[in-house]
């Protein structure tokens, strides 16, 4: 029984040395280690396998991941007139399928995020790819817009915002000084996706009905569960910290006999300061084992002990919430991608309905535009990951440059009078839509790595609020002039305003002024001084 015991406790990071309590100079118990093989890795050793080894690995399964995800939702614009010729509802209406599958899973990315920290990448992504697999074949059955709205719009859209924050989170993990370049990678999935499953949909609209295609499409996304397998966590996630506190606990009152002198932990166990996330996750843990020692006339004031443990926690997070909302960075930022996502995402959405509409081609091309759109924004995440890793180049400056391209694209669309100027302004667009690789870069640069998640979600949730209310809107501008010049004039101006506001805001000068403003006690005899003082 004591060797089950020490067993029991090897297990959990402890080792039983010396006799036996009471039996000096006796034969001692041998010691037996049940060497559980963890899947996460120590803090030491998670140091050592950073920008390299099994973090390639994980940058091509996450790069599958998106591939398979949102394959279907970044080119929903070719299914786009296949719904509106089946369902006959207005522009605005079916607008709404595709403005929801990318809006909602990044609207819902503090969720996502939170999942992520709590139960790991990897079954998270096993849950997603039910979800996106699930959605995608419940809407081959949609009698109506409506039911395709909750089917692929939310179902499909919460599955996709789950893999995003997955993948993206446990990418940043393995990666620090090439991080640029592994998320330009992970995030040209998507694009990639796009641009085969295009094509792909298209083919199999014509050979198997709306209904087959949506089918075949749901059976690869199951696929998502394999990539899931190559994710091995870095760091425990929050549910196993908690499972193991239990545990914890019971191996304790196994062990409450026993001296405390003969116990040990293992060197590096316990060792890690709590986060804020670790702190909202163990505190079950550790506030029922007070509860049960105090069954009788004390479990009423440790109930008290513990709603206002748990209030403090809460309140921390929404304080350090706050604290990122009041950095003029972060906001900027978070202001830039909303007006960003209300003005850009349009074009992937309507881009073959307005040649159709101009009367520009006779119908959806080989290679659709929205396929150029797709390719040209891997291309540009590459390019523009690789570009954030350059020392010299300011990654805000450059996603404010990319916002100004794409606005001047979007402000020449309307004058467009033939297909291969939409092919070209469609590259264009395409190619700056690949400031996606910089967000997590740069939300990494302004609140630190271990504040990515919960600031990723925060920017995620602006950005899936532009998207989800910019096709609507658009589609409601066609239905009222029966023309996309207006819709395009808006969305152009929209993204220039987030361009010029993240470049004003982020400009050196105000930081200037709040170096003078710190340090009053330096007088200057003149501006010459001052100037030079600042430089």
């Amino acid at each position: 029984m004591e060797k089950v015991a020490l067993c029991l406790r090897s297990s959990l990071g402890y080792t039983k040395t010396g006799d036996l309590p009471g039996r000096p100079g006796k034969s001692s118990i041998n010691i037996y280690t049940c060497n559980i093989q963890a899947d996460s890795m120590s803090p030491q050793s998670s140091k050592k396998v950073l920008d390299g080894g099994w973090g390639w690995v994980i940058v091509v399964a996450c790069f599958m991941a998106q591939f398979l995800a949102y394959g279907s939702p970044q080119s929903v614009g070719v299914l786009y007139p296949e719904w509106l010729n089946t369902f006959q509802e207005g522009k605005g209406m079916t607008a709404w399928v595709g403005s929801l599958v990318s809006g909602v899973g990044l609207i819902a990315s503090p969720v996502c995020s939170a999942c992520v920290d709590n139960f790991g990448a990897r079954p998270v992504t096993i849950f997603s790819g039910v979800m996106v697999s699930g959605g995608l074949m419940l809407s081959a059955f949609a009698p109506n817009v409506q039911f395709l709205i909750f089917s692929y719009g939310i179902v499909v859209g919460l599955g996709c915002g789950l893999v995003y924050a997955a993948t993206l989170t446990i990418t940043c993990q393995y990666f620090d000084k090439r991080r640029g370049l592994a998320l330009g990678i992970v995030t040209t999935g998507t694009s990639v996706g796009g641009f085969l499953y295009a094509t792909a949909q298209n083919e199999l609209v014509a050979l198997f009905g709306l209904n087959g295609c949506l089918l075949i499409v749901g059976a690869l996304a199951l696929n998502l569960i394999a990539c899931a397998g190559f994710m091995r966590p870095l760091n425990m996630p929050g549910y196993y910290l908690k499972q193991k506190a239990a545990l914890e606990r019971t191996e304790e009152q196994l062990f409450e006999k026993l001296p405390a002198d003969n116990l040990k932990t293992t060197p590096g166990a316990g060792e890690k300061t709590l986060t804020i996330k670790d702190l909202l996750i163990t505190i079950d843990a550790k506030d029922i084992t007070v509860t049960e020692k105090n069954k009788s006339f004390m479990a009423g004031s440790a109930i008290v002990r513990i709603i206002k443990k748990k209030h403090k926690a809460y309140s921390k997070y929404m304080n350090s919430t706050a604290d990122f909302l009041h950095d003029r960075n972060f906001m900027a930022l978070c202001i830039a991608i909303f007006l960003f996502t209300l003005g850009a995402f349009p074009p992937v959405l309507f881009m073959e309905d307005v040649a159709l509409s101009e009367g520009l081609t006779d119908g959806v091309s080989i290679i659709p535009l929205v396929s150029i759109v797709a390719i040209m924004t891997g291309v540009g995440k590459l390019v523009l990951g690789i570009l954030a890793d350059v020392i010299w180049i300011n990654s805000l400056f450059l996603y404010a440059f990319t916002l100004l391209g794409t606005g001047t694209a979007l402000l020449l669309i309307p004058i467009s009078k033939t297909y291969i100027e939409l092919q070209v302004l469609s590259a264009v667009v395409g190619f700056f839509s690949g400031n996606w690789s910089l967000t997590s870069y740069i939300t990494t640069r302004i609140v630190g790595l271990d504040n990515l998640t919960q600031a990723h979600g925060i920017l995620m949730f602006f950005g899936g609020f532009g998207i989800m209310i910019g096709p609507p809107v658009v589609g409601w501008f066609f239905d009222w002039t029966q023309s996309y010049d207006l819709a395009f004039y808006f969305s152009g101006c929209s993204v220039l305003l987030g361009g010029v506001t993240l470049f004003l805001c982020t400009l050196p000068c105000w930081d200037k002024k709040k170096v003078d403003i710190d340090r009053p006690d330096i007088q200057y005899t003149s501006n010459c001084d001052k100037i030079a003082s600042v430089a």
